[in-house]
């Protein structure tokens, strides 16, 4: 079995959450034949991987978001012209009217045309009028025609993708990724399956309401776009996975089809965090507080470092261990630096890429302050090691501390609502000043990781849904093949 994971802006180049599951995943199948493909935003970070990759994966493809137009001819008189199913079908899309992608897809794939020819075409042009008149007359149409050029643009270099042949599809997000599953699925009769980490749809939404790069009405355009394009994934998935049960049912509220659903829990390599080193001579005097994260805005780091300034001046013994690389967004990674000056604040280390292992046993408990999250793997590593946790109210935090339906594990930490510097402050008092809250919630948490969230139990989850879809696609194929009447 040959299983392709199409994953946008992770794996391999970035570090930790969904890029360190594809990993373990990958690795997870040792007998298992894995491609890649990559969604990035352009040439530039061809090849840049961060991750050494695993021996059973044959090949990592590329495509980019934002690309040259390799199929733009030197003929500038000339644009591509539509038949009328072809024109059709991109109406559809436009004015997502019940979208034919299926006739899209085979114009992008079948036809050799040039995106620039498509987009600055009379055709496209003529389709951008009509949604315009139907839906935005009360904006300026050539700002509106623009803003259409640039939603379409990543979505035509996306369809125009050259996409290698595998039995399996495991799409890790539903967007421009799923697009890609749902292209796989035409034209080869692949398994497709749809794992959601967080909810693509909704944390785009999210993004475009406070994004200020993008305004007013647009701003619902581009959610459309997104919402579509999730549409297709859902449509022809086989199965659709979520990380929890709330996850799950924003999916359904997304339009997916129930009997597709299933919740998957992550899961960890337990055994990596036994024996792990404890605190060195010179953490005796300290209390630590592991924040293992990537240095980026929806990570909310200096949330988390003004409210360590604060509960520092009520608990003078307090140091902040920030664990994570700060080059993914250099110029966030700046202000955090200068903020730790303005504040005067002491003893917070920012280590840069580590092995977790080597610090998170020397920590007293672990913090994370994210604006957005699934299900975190640095939680439930953190359990792994009898390290309770600070969380934000987002993903499934919620329940990795208290628990759901018959867990009986206990509290294993304290959560906090978003950007609330004041409770993270009492948080960190709180847990700093009773060693014995942090082992009992500590030993909450490790067995909380142990009946739930183990990676065996994540293994044999994905085996089942691996042989489902790869039997379900077989007889789909014998299907079509086998003449029933003769």
């Amino acid at each position: 079995m040959k299983v392709c994971i199409v994953a946008e802006g992770c794996y391999p180049y970035v570090v930790g959450g969904v890029s360190g599951w594809i990993n373990s995943m990958i690795k997870a199948f040792p007998d298992m034949e894995f491609i890649v493909l990559a969604i990035v935003s352009n040439r530039s970070q061809r090849g840049k991987f961060v991750y050494e990759l695993p021996e059973n994966v044959s090949a990592v493809y590329e495509t980019y978001l934002d690309d040259y137009d390799w199929e733009h001819r030197a003929k500038r008189g000339k644009r591509t012209n539509l038949s009328v199913s072809q024109y059709r079908s991109l109406r559809s899309i436009v004015l997502n009217r019940n979208p034919d992608w299926e006739t899209l897809i085979d114009l992008f794939q079948k036809e050799k045309f040039s995106i620039d020819d498509l987009l600055m075409g009379a055709d496209f042009l003529h389709i951008v009028q009509e949604c315009y008149e139907k839906k935005y007359p009360h904006i300026v149409f050539s700002d509106f025609l623009w803003t259409m050029r640039s939603i379409y643009l990543p979505l035509f270099l996306i369809l125009k993708t050259r996409i290698p042949e595998a039995d399996i599809y495991h799409c890790v997000a539903t967007g421009y990724a799923g697009v890609l599953g749902g292209m796989a699925k035409q034209m080869y009769g692949c398994g497709l399956i749809i794992s959601e980490h967080g909810i693509y749809t909704r944390e785009r939404e999210e993004e475009l309401l406070k994004a200020g790069w993008v305004s007013g009405i647009y701003k619902n355009i581009w959610i459309e776009q997104f919402r579509k394009m999730s549409q297709l994934a859902y449509e022809r998935a086989d199965k659709v996975t979520s990380l929890y049960e709330h996850a799950r049912e924003l999916q359904l509220d997304l339009g997916c089809p129930e009997h597709k659903t299933q919740v998957t829990p992550n899961g960890i390599d337990i055994g990596r965090f036994a024996e792990l080193p404890g605190k060195q001579p010179e953490d005796e005097k300290y209390i630590n507080i592991g924040a293992v994260l990537r240095v980026t805005p929806i990570k909310d780091v200096k949330t988390m470092i003004r409210a360590f300034a604060f509960a520092k001046e009520k608990v003078p013994a307090l140091k902040l261990w920030i664990m994570g690389p700060c080059d993914e967004d250099e110029e966030y990674a700046k202000e955090c630096y200068e903020l730790v000056e303005v504040l005067k604040a002491q003893d917070i280390v920012f280590t840069g890429r580590i092995d977790v292992r080597q610090y998170l046993g020397r920590m007293d408990f672990t913090i994370l302050t994210s604006i957005s999250e699934g299900q975190p793997l640095t939680i439930l590593e953190g359990y792994a090691a009898h390290k309770p946790v600070i969380a934000t109210d987002v993903g499934n935090c919620r329940e990795l501390i208290y628990g759901g339906g018959e867990d009986d594990c206990g509290t294993a930490g304290i959560l906090t609502h978003i950007m609330n510097t004041a409770e993270l402050a009492e948080g960190m008092v709180q847990l700093a000043r009773s060693k014995e809250l942090r082992e009992q919630m500590g030993e909450c948490g490790y067995r909380r990781v142990v009946s739930r969230y183990q990676l065996t139990q994540m293994q044999e989850t994905y085996a089942r849904i691996y042989d489902e879809v790869y039997d379900m696609m077989y007889e789909q194929k014998y299907e079509k093949t086998v003449d029933w009447d003769k």
